[in-house]
């Protein structure tokens, strides 16, 4: 039986070139990593954003509802939603119209106190006027 020798070049890949392929591959490696990182911290932002803006609403309409012509002057409350602890700031402020009140809530982290996640306001009539 006769054996085929192949040319000297054809018989495989190089060290060199084995290390550029796997240069390449780690570096697209590392990016994907990057990303998917990058889109699980955007996601809990995200979160963050949409409970405090729960909590913020669910304060305004209990004042819809209750009718409610809250007292001027600023109130926090804790405003959790589910493992997420939240604080909520209100504030009461007059308007030009002595009939009306201006409401603010502002949601905060209940991690980091000084980062405001959301700030809703509403104007309030006053209901014995409203008749």
């Amino acid at each position: 039986m006769r054996t085929v020798r192949l040319p000297l070049k054809s018989r495989g890949f190089t060290l060199l070139e084995v290390l550029v392929a796997l240069v390449i591959v780690g570096t697209a490696l590392g990016a994907s990593l990057r990303a998917v990182g990058s889109l699980t911290q955007n996601s809990s932002g995200l979160r963050a954003a949409m409970m405090a803006t729960w909590s913020a609403e669910n304060r305004l309409g209990q004042i819809r509802l209750a009718r409610e012509y809250p007292a001027i002057g600023k109130r926090s409350f804790e405003c959790s939603q589910g493992d997420l602890k939240l604080i909520c700031e209100e504030e009461v402020l007059t308007t030009p119209n002595p009939f009306f009140r201006r409401v603010e809530v502002s949601v905060y982290d209940g991690g980091e106190s000084q980062r405001r996640l959301i700030k809703l306001a509403q104007i309030v009539p006053d209901p014995q006027r409203a008749r």
